[in-house]
């Protein structure tokens, strides 16, 4: 079975508070974007990967691609008005009956290893989805009132959402809702089960300037 990655990498950034947005910034001498196609080329040799990218950096994806993945299954799309919008541009480049990853670009940590375990479990179960607990106490806040919540009945949630490409691509048919936070909620919108999977503590977001210092420390 065919395997694609969509690496979601359209954001501006905003909360990082640089102009580059966060995807080409600099970890450890090479750019964000640049570990997390890595280890999607080390976990598969035969993925072919969906790069998505502001319409502004198509140039400077382009150029971090031919400098450290030349001659690799990685094509170059361009976002969406929202993460939904750009997904589905990446999906638009999926072909045959496969299996499909989603992956924010952003999080530079994922392994290989959950890459390859998220692999197998949506080829069997047709989804799999990387959760973690959480470490911290969750309340929940409705018309002003906060409650607490037990928070072992609570996971948050990761990429690389992975899919059956059937599932995943029906999916993406539906007309776009602000409750649409990620694929999962989408497949789930469309009628179908997700399963989760664990995920990893290390797989962080990077979003604000710490979890750059992070980032460099645990690639250290």
């Amino acid at each position: 079975m065919k395997k694609f990655a969509v690496l979601v990498a359209g954001g501006s950034g905003t909360r990082m508070n640089t102009e580059l947005p966060k995807q080409f910034l600099s970890v450890n001498e090479k750019p964000v974007l640049y570990y997390s196609i890595k280890s999607f080329l080390e976990a598969f040799d035969d993925i072919h990967i969906i790069l998505v990218l502001p319409q502004d950096y198509v140039g400077l994806g382009s150029e971090i691609v031919s400098s450290y993945f030349a001659n690799k299954n990685i094509l170059i799309t361009v976002g969406g008005s929202s993460r939904f919008h750009s997904v589905k541009n990446g999906l638009n480049k999926v072909e045959g009956d496969s299996v499909v990853f989603v992956h924010d670009a952003v999080r530079c940590l994922v392994s290989s290893d959950l890459i390859v375990r998220c692999y197998y479990q949506a080829f069997e179960l047709g989804s799999a989805i990387p959760a973690i607990n959480s470490k911290d106490s969750i309340r929940i806040v409705e018309d002003g009132v906060n409650r607490t919540v037990n928070r072992s009945d609570i996971r948050l949630i990761q990429t690389p959402q992975v899919f059956k490409s059937d599932i995943l691509l029906k999916a993406y048919e539906l007309p776009y809702q602000d409750t649409f936070t990620d694929e999962a909620s989408v497949v789930e919108h469309s009628g179908h089960k997700v399963e989760l999977i664990e995920g990893e503590i290390n797989n962080i977001k990077i979003t604000f300037p710490i979890d750059i210092v992070i980032a460099e420390k645990l690639l250290s």
